[in-house]
């Protein structure tokens, strides 16, 4: 009985976004970047032939070609995302990775060095 494990690999992006919902005197309704830190956990047992739960390739073979439609573009084009926040933006990440990753169980999307957000997918 190995337990559960949870698997996980870092990657960054670049993106402008504003955020109007916060009204015109806010300073993050003007236009604005991050670059975000991103963390996907994929968790499950340990697989007996590959001593592995996943392997860091087949994250990174996910999340790459996702993460070059958000690479230095302007969030708030993108549809889906007409309200880019941070948990929105974790939302969006997580429905496109979760069909090649079906052991995704977390996101972790940082967008500066001390504010970010945890995004565990739809309640059951």
């Amino acid at each position: 009985n190995g337990g559960i494990v949870i698997v996980y690999k870092r990657f960054t992006f670049d993106a402008a976004h504003c955020l109007t919902v916060l009204g015109e005197g806010h300073k993050c309704s003007r236009i604005h970047g991050h670059t975000f830190h991103l963390e996907v956990r994929c968790e499950g047992p340990v697989a007996e032939a590959s001593g592995m739960v996943i392997a860091y390739e087949h994250i990174k073979a996910a999340v790459t070609p996702v993460l070059e439609t958000l690479d230095h573009h302007y969030l708030n084009d993108l549809p889906g995302l007409e309200i880019p926040t941070t948990e929105n933006l974790a939302i969006y990440l997580w429905n496109l990775l979760k069909p090649a990753l079906p052991l995704l169980s977390e996101i972790h999307l940082q967008e500066t060095a001390s504010a970010g957000v945890i995004y565990r997918g739809p309640e059951s």
